[in-house]
């Protein structure tokens, strides 16, 4: 499951081959995007498919512990709520005694980027942006993830990078391709001045038409590929910590251990291509650091 600012969508997924196991059904996000009204669009997506099972999903916002920190393209009373909880509590039987994993939207696409599609078998500093209705960031330092690093919020030029450089503002502002390009550029070279990648990912929908936009980038010294899962990586790397929750979940009442085995659900369909290397999952780590300024 992938909450974004303008729409909740979700599939299952064949973990094996990193990809969605049926069409993904998507709702619009409510507005307001309260809790609740939030809560009832991820259960509308998970009755579509008649899922019961572990459930993941991503937040657009810092989460700590299943707590969200911040909402800044969803309802500020999303902060401080056990979101978590109250998602889990929404999902009643499809989700009964089965781990809901809640994470950050960005890091869940990034995971999925680092195991099965364009930052695979990368070391160094490797950092997936999502241009969206805003900007996610996940950031990875020799394939190990470091949680809600929120890098959409940095100020550049006296603004909120995200209100000036995300997918959002290019359609609000009806901004032309080289446009846009050149507020990104301006925004990657602050990034990379920040944190010397030696590779971003441009990943959320606009990689869909990553050749009208990465060739007029210039100047960034770090190499640029649009993200191998597009727009389905949010949902993929949901489904990864889902799946490492399940793994990690304790014993059963009877003393017996957790399964491990394949999800249930409906079957996968075959991959498109072959099978990308074989690298073990990397769990999705909540932070113990806040953020200093929720309501933003």
């Amino acid at each position: 499951m992938d909450i974004g600012g303008t729409g909740i969508k979700g599939a299952p997924v064949d973990l094996e081959h990193g990809i969605l196991a049926e069409e993904r059904h998507k709702v619009l996000t409510p507005h307001p995007a309260t809790p609740a009204a939030v809560a009832d669009g991820v259960r509308e997506v998970v009755d579509h498919f008649g899922w019961t099972g572990p459930i993941g999903i991503t937040f657009p916002g810092v989460i700590t512990a299943g707590t969200a920190r911040t909402a800044a393209n969803v309802d500020k009373d999303w902060i401080g709520l056990d979101a978590a909880a109250l998602l889990a509590d929404r999902l009643g039987e499809a989700a009964a005694g089965h781990p809901v994993a809640l994470l950050n939207d960005a890091d869940a696409a990034g995971l999925a980027e680092m195991r099965y599609g364009a930052g695979a078998g990368r070391t160094g500093t490797v950092i997936l942006l999502t241009f969206g209705t805003g900007i996610g960031s996940a950031v990875f330092t020799d394939g190990r993830l470091l949680p809600n690093t929120e890098l959409g919020h940095l100020e550049l030029h006296g603004h909120d990078a995200e209100k000036r450089a995300s997918g959002k503002a290019k359609e609000n502002e009806e901004l032309s391709w080289q446009r846009w390009a050149r507020r990104v550029q301006k925004y990657l070279a602050h990034v990379e001045m920040l944190f010397s990648p030696s590779l971003f990912v441009i990943g959320g929908g606009v990689s869909r038409k990553a050749e009208k936009f990465l060739p007029l980038i210039e100047g960034i010294r770090a190499e640029i590929v649009p993200a191998r899962l597009q727009n389905d990586a949010g949902i993929v790397g949901a489904a990864m910590a889902a799946h490492a929750a399940r793994a990690a979940a304790p014993p059963a009442a009877d003393g017996s251990p957790a399964a491990t085995g394949p999800e249930p659900g409906p079957p996968a369909r075959p991959p498109a291509g072959p099978p990308p290397a074989d690298r073990a999952p990397r769990s999705a780590a909540d932070s113990a650091v806040g953020w200093p300024d929720a309501g933003r």
